[in-house]
């Protein structure tokens, strides 16, 4: 059984890449990995799902920061970092720079596809 569901945008560039790298790290296959396109139901709004990461522990619907915590959890490489994001202050530090990142990611959204686009 998973210990965490993700769920992600695989119409997003960056997405796909952050998934694909944690899939490759997921040797134990402890993370459920749902792509929103192709998804029959979603817990929250869809909008809501694809404008910031989602995921699910023990239960508890997690957003942003604390859904990245969540799946770093479960990679041993990444675990150190998920389990110091359980410390309030850790995580409203990643909270924000995952919402800066946000801010940023529809212009690295498009670098990355126009990347794409040039390296087929």
């Amino acid at each position: 059984m998973n210990a965490v569901t993700v769920w992600y945008d695989s119409q997003c560039p960056l997405c796909r890449r952050e998934i694909a790298l944690m899939k490759r790290l997921d040797h134990r296959g402890r993370i459920a990995f749902i792509d929103l396109e192709a998804a029959d139901s979603c817990p929250v709004d869809r909008g809501a799902m694809l404008a910031r990461l989602h995921a699910s522990e023990d239960g508890r619907l997690l957003t942003g920061a604390a859904a990245f915590a969540a799946m770093w959890r479960q990679i041993p490489l990444l675990r150190p970092l998920g389990l110091a994001a359980r410390n309030r202050h850790i995580l409203s530090l990643l909270e924000r720079a995952y919402t800066g990142f946000l801010r940023l990611r529809p212009r690295l959204q498009n670098l990355a596809r126009r990347f794409e686009e040039t390296h087929r």
